[in-house]
């Protein structure tokens, strides 16, 4: 998943948050990597069952205030800083790689998700599709052609 890019002697250079775990040259050499992701949201129990029920886990947590719903090297929560948010977010967005894409497709149909593109092949070796999540996140799900 590609969260930012930027120019280093004039070219474009993606940094992956998977992939991306080395030295950091405009960080002055510093060893960084991103440790978490979190959606602020209103309502913590209705974000996180929808990511638990799309990334297929679970946590065992109901708390309406913070769930880690992925705990493994970059975190995804979900929390709530006690702001009222205005859901109207458009300035992040989530991307999953995914083996199946066709699947994960059927699955989001079937639960009622607002599908924004259905799966479509790129001229650059993927499969794309996105769609909103619950507080009208743009989530990005792509798979690589085999």
């Amino acid at each position: 998943m590609t969260i930012f890019w930027f120019k280093q002697n004039r070219r474009v250079v993606d940094i992956d948050i998977c992939n991306y775990m080395g030295y950091n040259e405009l960080n002055g050499g510093v060893w960084m990597r991103i440790g978490e992701v979190s959606l602020l949201t209103n309502n913590v129990i209705e974000l996180a069952n929808f990511y638990k029920t799309l990334l297929e886990t679970e946590n065992g947590s109901n708390d309406g205030i913070h769930q880690t719903i992925i705990s493994e090297e970059t975190m995804l929560t979900v929390y709530n800083d006690g702001s009222v948010k205005n859901n109207t977010n458009q300035n992040i967005s989530l991307a999953f790689t995914v083996d199946d894409i066709n699947k994960e497709y059927d699955k989001l149909v079937k639960l009622g998700v607002d599908i924004i593109e259905k799966p479509t092949a790129r001229p650059w070796g993927t499969i794309n599709m996105s769609f909103y999540d619950p507080d009208r996140n743009i989530v990005y799900l792509r798979s690589f052609n085999k």
